[in-house]
């Protein structure tokens, strides 16, 4: 299963714990395969640093190892769907990565429920989902 974890989700894998943690320990498992983009990762190590004054340094090393992971896509085409730039960008990047599911925290995505086919969902419903796959 391909996933797109967005920045806000990958924010909270690194610092804060919890599910997002969770969802990313499945992906350095095995258990996922996550898509991302070069602007998302440049998002990621900004709002790391920005936001949350880790060093640029400790920053760095988180992107570089996402990006080790990850699928890396540099979308060509970034549609206008939503109101915030940053929020297409993860569109794109779904997309063109052929992501299978979109898992965000943002209010605007998961407002659209889909994209291209893909559902968005908030970590907690793809943990739901994706169980319930696995029993299937």
């Amino acid at each position: 299963m391909r996933v797109l974890l967005d920045t806000n989700v990958l924010v909270s894998a690194v610092l804060f714990g919890g599910l997002p943690r969770e969802l990313l320990q499945r992906a350095l498992r095995g258990d996922l395969e996550v898509v991302t983009s070069v602007r998302l990762m440049a998002e990621f190590q900004e709002v790391l640093v920005e936001r949350f004054g880790l060093a640029p340094e400790i920053a760095q090393a988180a992107r570089s190892e996402y990006e080790q992971l990850a699928v890396l896509v540099r979308p060509r085409r970034v549609p206008r769907i939503a109101r915030d730039p940053d929020d297409n960008e993860v569109l794109a990047a779904a997309v063109m990565g052929r992501a299978d599911f979109i898992v965000t925290g943002d209010r605007d995505l998961l407002a659209l429920e889909r994209y291209g086919g893909r559902p968005i969902l908030s970590p907690r419903e793809f943990e739901e989902r994706s169980e319930g796959e696995a029993e299937s």
